[in-house]
């Protein structure tokens, strides 16, 4: 998520998104504010940015999971449909929600990332 928002940032820079320059370096950058970032400087609205973050979150898991599981291309074909259908009303859900209802617990990723914190991969960064 850092290593991503950090690329994202240069990214932006380059595109012209000069108070991305802040970000590059700064250990708290993440992808999805230097992707809010871009939809702010952009004016795209609220819901299509909402939409995009949540799209491109769900395409990297599947894709990770075609090289990791191992998930086919078909299954994977069939898995963007599904939630391609599901995403519009997700985010609508997700944004009529108020900050008490927002939280998110993952505590067998936490784990596995505990376990293996270390570890180097470049699965995650080609």
């Amino acid at each position: 998520e850092r290593q991503m928002g950090r690329s994202l940032a240069k990214l932006l820079v380059d595109l012209g998104v000069d108070s991305a320059a802040l970000w590059r370096d700064h250990r708290d950058t993440t992808f999805a504010n230097m992707f809010m970032l871009a939809a702010v400087r952009w004016e795209i609205p609220r819901q299509a940015a909402l939409t995009g973050l949540a799209w491109s979150w769900a395409d990297n898991q599947i894709t990770a999971a075609v090289k990791l599981v191992p998930l086919g291309q078909t299954s994977a074909q069939r898995l963007s449909v599904r939630f391609a259908k599901l995403l519009q009303q997700v985010v609508i859900q997700a944004g009529d929600l108020s900050d008490d209802e927002l939280a998110g617990a993952l505590p067998g990723a936490l784990i596995a990332s505990a376990r293996h914190e270390t570890q180097y991969s470049r699965l995650f960064r080609s």
